[in-house]
């Protein structure tokens, strides 16, 4: 099965030039190692309202099974990617944050400042990541084994049963 990926970025400073996105082609990577595919991939600033847009807009259609979101996980105050997930999401996928936190809690203590949430909106899985590159990639690794029966399920697929 071919999973489809949308990759968002939450970044000022990368939204407005002054720093190259690593995390986004990190996780591009990854996701074409696993053999699937990467439809959107886009950057946008720390703005609740411009974050919730992708997420609405790439979750209406019928082209992306997974929207992976690197950024904005943290406790600065313009991090505030998990609330617009929340605002949008429809159902929680707790199991998946947790396994990530606690991945990442035996690589750095750090881990347990993560805010990241994941959940269903429409049939498309939401997951936030970490903005750094190394962050949003051994969380990945994590979920990676799941995806494809969270999405065969999103997809009332027979493989999901």
């Amino acid at each position: 099965m071919t999973l489809r990926f949308a990759i968002l970025t939450v970044s000022d400073r990368s939204s407005r030039g002054e720093r190259p996105d690593a995390s986004g082609p990190a996780l591009v990577e990854q996701i074409r190692l696993q053999g699937w595919q990467v439809v959107k991939q886009e950057i946008v600033p720390d703005d609740i309202e411009a974050i919730k847009e992708k997420f609405q807009t790439w979750s209406d259609g019928d082209d992306t099974d997974v929207i992976l979101v690197t950024g904005g996980t943290g406790f600065a105050p313009r991090d505030v990617t998990p609330e617009a997930a929340r605002a949008v999401i429809e159902r929680l996928t707790p199991g998946l944050d947790e396994s990530m936190r606690s991945a990442s809690l035996k690589v750095t203590p750090h881990a347990m400042l993560s805010r990241a949430v994941s959940g269903i909106c429409q049939r498309t899985l939401i997951i936030t990541l970490p903005g750094s590159p190394k962050g949003a990639t051994e969380n990945l690794q994590v979920v990676l084994p799941a995806l494809e029966h969270a999405v065969n399920l999103l997809r009332e697929e027979d493989a999901g049963h």
